[in-house]
Parts: structure tokens; C-alpha cells; sequence
């Protein structure tokens, strides 16, 4: 078996002055939905300094996990809110090359 995961890469645009109020969305969505997922190995929240974006930076156990997670019905209830903070879009690869210090 391989150690091999999916990554999903969301870059979410925030609206001005919402990237708190997105923060706190995604992490409420990340307690109650993304962690009782079958198949999420990790998650992190990457905030721009500058208050104009998030990074959504997961780790998944296959590709089905991922298709899962966007069908769950209570993921499909989070989207409409996350819309109107920011504008997402979404990448999904695999890890080619990782140094760690």
C-alpha cells in the first residue's frame, strides 16, 4: 500500500474586510463536517497577511474521499456561505516533491 495521499488546494479571494468572519466559518466547518469524513488525513487554513485570502490545504486518502466530501449534504450547506466571504476555486494533485527541515 501506498503512502501516497490526494492534496486539495482551495484559494479563496476574500472580500474585503471578511477574511475573519471566513476564518471562523471554516474552522466551525472543519469541527463539525471535514474531521467526521471518512478518509481526511489533515487540514490547514493558510491566511494572507494582508487579509485578502485564505488557502484551504488538505490531505485526503484518495480521490474518492474528496468526491465524497464535495457531495456530503452538509459540505453542500457550507458552500452558499463561504460564497458570500470569498470566491473559491480548487485543485486536486498529488505531493511530487516535499523537503522538510
Amino acid at each position: 500500500m501506498s503512502d501516497e495521499c490526494i492534496v486539495l488546494i482551495n484559494p479563496l479571494k476574500v472580500k474585503p474586510g471578511k477574511q475573519d468572519a471566513l476564518i471562523a466559518l471554516l474552522k466551525q466547518n472543519t469541527d463539525t463536517v471535514i474531521r467526521t469524513l471518512h478518509g481526511c488525513k489533515t487540514t490547514r487554513l493558510i491566511a494572507a497577511k494582508d487579509g485578502a485570502g485564505v488557502v484551504i490545504y488538505s490531505e485526503w486518502e484518495t480521490p474518492a474521499a474528496v468526491e465524497a466530501m464535495r457531495s456530503d449534504p452538509r459540505m453542500k450547506a457550507y458552500f452558499p456561505k463561504i460564497s458570500e466571504l470569498a470566491s473559491l476555486d480548487s485543485s486536486v494533485g498529488s505531493a511530487v516533491f516535499s523537503e522538510t527541515r
